[in-house]
């Protein structure tokens, strides 16, 4: 069976749009901790933003299940393919488990899990502050992970982009009625010991 050559619908806005949240939520983290004026406010907006990005993760799991994506050039080296599946499933990892820590840190710290008015999330962690002080540095320690892989991301699809013009990124940017090759015949792919394009 041939594999599509690029990403599909749902694929391609999950990653954009979550890549747009997780900027905000790393954002409003980063601002959160820092001022106590503005912390109640951003506190309302960054629960919600995370949870919702748990679900979106979930979508997007599921989608990458039952649609495989596009395989990576059969002429990148071993090492950036293995660099980008591990980097890839690292990132799925944060994903999940970024929004999870947070929410067993509010339930520690026995606070209410509240994302808006009329909705409180169940507590998923003992009320402890042993506990609390022990997600909190997790949470910590995950944020500036995420936010490194991110950036290691970023430079990975502009080297694609940029540097090998190999389709990697335009996979993820457009669909494949826009110009990149639809059959496997009209683009060399990885055999299957290298496996697929770990763009997310």
């Amino acid at each position: 069976m041939n594999r599509p050559r690029h990403f599909n619908a749902t694929a391609r806005w999950l990653h954009w749009g979550m890549a747009a949240m997780v900027l905000a939520m790393l954002f409003v983290g980063v601002v959160m901790v820092s001022s106590m004026t503005l912390r109640p406010a951003l506190l309302s907006l960054h629960r919600p933003l995370g949870v919702a990005i748990l679900l979106l993760a979930v979508v997007r799991l599921a989608n990458r299940l039952r649609h495989p994506p596009p395989p990576l050039p059969a002429d990148l080296p071993w090492i950036q393919a293995m660099a980008a599946h591990a980097s890839h499933w690292l990132l799925y990892a944060l994903l999940f488990a970024m929004p999870l820590v947070g929410w067993a840190m509010v339930s520690a710290a026995g606070n209410p899990v509240l994302l808006w008015p009329g909705l409180t999330l169940p507590a998923i962690a003992p009320h402890d502050p042993a506990v609390y002080s022990l997600l909190r540095g997790a949470h910590a320690w995950l944020a500036r992970l995420l936010f490194g892989l991110v950036l290691l991301h970023l430079a990975a699809a502009l080297f694609h982009a940029w540097v090998r013009k190999d389709g990697v990124f335009e996979s993820m940017a457009r669909s494949g009625a826009l110009g990149l090759p639809q059959d496997a015949n009209d683009w060399p792919e990885q055999d299957a010991g290298q496996g697929a394009s770990d763009s997310p």
